[in-house]
């Protein structure tokens, strides 16, 4: 209790410490509530857990139901327990777990995702809440690392959009997390005014601060205080493999293809990347490469950027998130504070994804998506244009505003019937979040394609020849020439399309379990078997499919 005292340091809250299960009562069906948090990092735990036991316990499944926003994904002992629980009824605007991915797609929880600057900006003007009597969230549940005593909130691993909930919470619970270190001056909080009112982001360097250490927060809207103990259940970190490799070593070639040109300059421009193998590969790449003082512009920051900052040749990152993994990153960072802390900025998800920002400092973003297609648009969130995977979280915000805009993916994905089942490179992309007015350049294992100033056939032609896999390579070669024949012969073909056949690859996995159709013919036949026959397949380092 001391600790929590002495991080409580306006003493008139004292009155308001709770134990989590005494939250209980405040908590009814039907409520919106919001939560700080963004992956998993800086997310309420003693309070949604305490939730969670009491609806087990008392057989509530179902019956105590709630719209969460939240700034993206949180971890999986919360969101996804309340999921298997059905303790959600709608969430916003990005998530992550096997239970709350089940129950979107099977219609049990309603989700919708949005590009995640405008989510926090639309939160804040009530958009969410607009059909409710009170037009507010009813409970924000924040966790904090201390509250000074004119009752700023200091955040801890993240910020998400903490700044917009306390715009439009009607009540508020605090968690002070005394089971971490105090992250106390890490965060630039901006309280953002709504248009027309609304002044500008001035940030012109990655270490530019323009706001607050903390978030101002109303102390009669605070309705209880929790200690918790908990740590951040950090997902664990994604190594990277030989594709992912290869599509490091072309991006850090075309980096230094660029430096020479003289479009970028030798330390780079800002960089963003998003999560998982790739990812960590190029950061890893950039960790033995020849570029100095980087800085970086992100969302998240993961464990390969404190290998960056141990390799001496980042300088400075700015995040919404630190998200490091539970068993080695955290430990590493807080073990290593003072190496680490004073060369991070934390800022609200309004900040970090502000297409002004990233607009302005030129950031370089990097992205994976579900699949391209051969005219640059790409599918970030749908499996087959239905099934959600996580949501578009900021791969929008970056790659539309960003200096250079980059999606790399492996050229193939195994399916369950064959290694090579799946190309990521299709006719046409099942679901468009990302269209080719976005993209810059796109990267497979097998080669870089930039499509900078080329039209729709080139960029096509690029693409196939540099991105697809052999095995794909001669299928997508002839719909393209099929393709453009029939639309010219129309006059229609500026992009050409086959509208009865571009979703054939698409189809025939769904059928066949591949999508290495025989032939481009309309039918598709009951059991197709692989286009790529199988000594040509080894002979391309592939491995063909069995006999369907």
């Amino acid at each position: 209790m001391s600790e929590l005292l002495k991080r409580i340091r306006r003493s008139s809250l004292h009155g308001k410490i709770v134990t989590a299960e005494e939250t209980i009562p405040y908590f009814k069906d039907g409520m919106n509530l919001g939560w700080s948090g963004f992956t998993p990092a800086g997310y309420p735990k003693a309070v949604p857990i305490a939730l969670a036991d009491h609806v087990e316990k008392h057989g509530l499944q179902g019956k105590l139901r709630f719209n969460l926003f939240i700034g993206a994904s949180v971890g999986a002992e919360t969101e996804n327990r309340w999921a298997s629980l059905d303790m959600i009824d709608r969430r916003w605007p990005y998530q992550t777990g096997k239970n709350i991915a089940a129950g979107i797609n099977e219609g049990r929880i309603r989700m919708g995702d949005k590009h995640l600057s405008m989510f926090a900006q639309d939160l804040a003007y009530g958009f969410y809440t607009k059909d409710t009597e009170s037009g507010k969230i009813d409970i924000a549940v924040i966790e904090v690392s201390a509250i000074t005593e004119d009752c700023g909130l200091i955040l801890t691993s993240s910020c998400g959009v903490v700044p917009e909930l306390m715009a439009v919470a009607d009540k508020i619970i605090l968690e002070v997390n005394t089971g971490e270190p105090s992250f106390e001056g890490m965060h630039d909080i901006v309280m953002c005014q709504n248009p027309p009112h609304r002044q500008p982001f001035l940030i012109r360097k990655v270490n530019d601060r323009i706001g607050t250490s903390y978030v101002p927060c109303d102390p009669d809207k605070i309705i209880a205080i929790v200690e918790s103990k908990y740590r951040d259940k950090g997902r664990s970190f994604t190594e990277s493999d030989e594709n992912a490799e290869a599509i490091a070593n072309h991006i850090l070639e075309f980096f230094a293809h660029e430096v020479k040109a003289g479009r970028l300059p030798k330390n780079l421009l800002p960089l963003q990347s998003g999560v998982g193998s790739i990812a960590n590969a190029v950061v890893g790449g950039l960790a033995k490469g020849p570029f100095y003082n980087l800085t970086v512009y992100t969302e998240v920051l993961q464990d390969t950027m404190l290998d960056l900052f141990d390799s001496g040749r980042l300088d400075f990152a700015s995040s919404c998130s630190l998200s490091l993994s539970e068993t080695l990153g955290f430990p590493r960072f807080f073990e290593n504070w003072d190496r680490y802390a004073d060369k991070i900025t934390l800022r609200q998800l309004a900040i970090s994804n502000s297409p002004e920002a990233i607009r302005r400092l030129g950031c370089i973003a990097m992205n994976t998506p579900v699949e391209i297609d051969i005219y640059a648009h790409a599918n970030s969130t749908l499996v087959g244009g239905t099934r959600m995977i996580n949501g578009l979280g900021g791969s929008g915000d970056f790659l539309r505003n960003a200096y250079l805009s980059i999606m790399h993916t492996p050229s193939t994905r195994p399916s369950k019937t064959d290694p090579l089942g799946i190309s990521c490179v299709v006719p046409h992309c099942s679901h468009i979040d990302h269209t080719e007015h976005d993209l810059d350049v796109l990267v497979t294992e097998q080669g870089l394609a930039d499509c900078r100033g080329l039209a729709p056939k080139e960029r096509a032609k690029l693409i196939i020849e540099k991105c697809a896999h052999p095995a794909y390579r001669p299928l997508l070669e002839e719909y393209l020439e099929i393709a453009t024949k029939e639309c010219i012969a129309n006059k229609a073909g500026h992009q050409p399309q086959l509208w009865d056949r571009a979703f054939k690859m698409h189809l025939n996995l769904q059928q066949n379990g591949t999508m290495r159709i025989r032939n481009w013919d309309m039918k598709i036949d009951l059991c197709e078997e692989p286009a790529v026959p199988t000594l040509q397949a080894a002979q391309v380092g592939a491995v063909a499919a069995p006999p369907a």
